[in-house]
């Protein structure tokens, strides 16, 4: 298991009521109240979910990742974008899993390109380092 030499940054979250309750951040900068999905067994009430908030930040920590390598070579990823999805559901043996999708855009891109470069980006990038060899992500690429 990789060890950090220097914590950087930490964030600061308190949930209560579990997937029916509310989460806050020590900062305040994240506020929300949580509801389980209908297709969860939930009651499907306004607020978010924590599948929902793993794929924003898992999304957006990918994008930053692939950023950084495309600037480190010099390559131009003018209007990329990376939409995750996170999906929860039963696994053998009792209790529940998550599984991820990142489905990378890289129009300025030919798709061998693109493709490399998703596969740095996901050796560098945090979210995939925690998940890789614990759930399954999966990685579709989509080119100019």
């Amino acid at each position: 298991m990789a060890q950090l030499k220097d914590v950087l940054y930490t964030a600061e979250a308190t949930a209560t009521g579990g997937r029916k309750g509310h989460a806050r951040t020590s900062d305040g900068r994240l506020d929300v109240e949580l509801s389980r999905p209908k297709e969860f067994k939930g009651e499907g009430g306004p607020g978010t979910n924590p599948e929902q908030l793993f794929a924003v930040g898992y999304a957006a920590c990918f994008q930053s990742a692939l950023e950084s390598v495309a600037r480190a070579k010099e390559i131009d990823v003018t209007g990329n974008e990376v939409t995750s999805h996170v999906s929860i559901g039963p696994i053998e043996g009792g209790g529940y899993g998550i599984a991820a999708e990142l489905i990378v855009s890289l129009p300025s891109l030919d798709q061998e390109a693109a493709e490399q470069l998703v596969e740095q980006a996901h050796k560098r990038c945090p979210y995939s380092r925690a998940t890789r060899g614990n759930i399954e992500v999966d990685l579709t690429v989509k080119s100019g």
